[in-house]
């Protein structure tokens, strides 16, 4: 299987053709149109790669780069437009990978990406496993990617344990529908609401005993969902 690869930029015409090409060179390709569910992204899947625009809306690419070094120690490579940034970026050593000014030759950029990675490689070890996620009577494994409710195994798609696990992140948060659609599928179906909507009515009928009346899954009117622990 490829490596993965997180695509970071509020251009959405750049995304897609980015994610478009990287797919055709074999690597698997998420992406996010800010800082803030790029992050989001990266808790759930971690990414081998992040492709980061340094001028996003909200966070910046330059504060991304911190926390996604801090957090996740993820390989990064800017891909911007903006040179007198980036020069301050190489001359404060934030600790980005490498550098790719736009517009870019697709071949240079891939060449870019294999250094990167094969640099980062490190020595076989043994993996850290994640501890398993336990949210009320809810415990998610996301290694064996798996699901128990109250003691019992429930059967998920991996689309559904994806929400699932967003929602278990951060319980009680209320989330909304476009930061649903942006941490789960993506930026592209960012304003595909009803995506959403489908999935929210799948999850309840596999987690809730009366999915018309759910206890666990809740939809906060005009705002989005939450996930409320309960308690054996």
């Amino acid at each position: 299987m490829g490596k993965h690869i997180l695509v970071v930029d509020d251009d959405a015409l750049m995304r897609r053709s980015l994610a478009f090409n990287l797919q055709q060179s074999g690597y698997r390709t998420n992406t996010a149109g800010n800082a803030e569910d790029a992050l989001a992204m990266c808790q759930r899947h971690q990414p081998d790669l992040v492709l980061l625009d340094i001028g996003l809306p909200g966070m910046d690419g330059l504060d991304a780069l911190r926390q996604i070094k801090d957090q996740f120690n993820t390989p990064v490579i800017f891909v911007t437009a903006r040179r007198r940034e980036l020069d301050e970026v190489l001359g404060l050593e934030l600790g980005a990978d490498d550098y790719v000014t736009k517009p870019f030759d697709l071949d240079v950029l891939l060449a870019h990406i294999k250094a990167v990675l094969r640099r980062s490689e490190r020595p076989a070890q043994v993996p850290v496993v994640p501890a398993p996620l336990v949210v009320g009577d809810i415990t998610i494994d996301p290694t064996a990617h798996t699901v128990n409710v109250a003691g019992t195994a429930v059967e998920l798609t991996p689309r559904e344990f994806d929400l699932l696990h967003t929602f278990a992140l951060q319980p009680r948060s209320v989330i909304s529908t476009d930061e649903l659609l942006a941490r789960v599928w993506g930026a592209e179906f960012v304003g595909q609401p009803q995506v959403v909507y489908v999935h929210i009515r799948w999850l309840r009928e596999k987690l809730e005993a009366d999915p018309n009346h759910p206890n666990r899954i809740l939809t906060v009117r005009g705002v989005g969902y939450k996930l409320e622990p309960q308690e054996t």
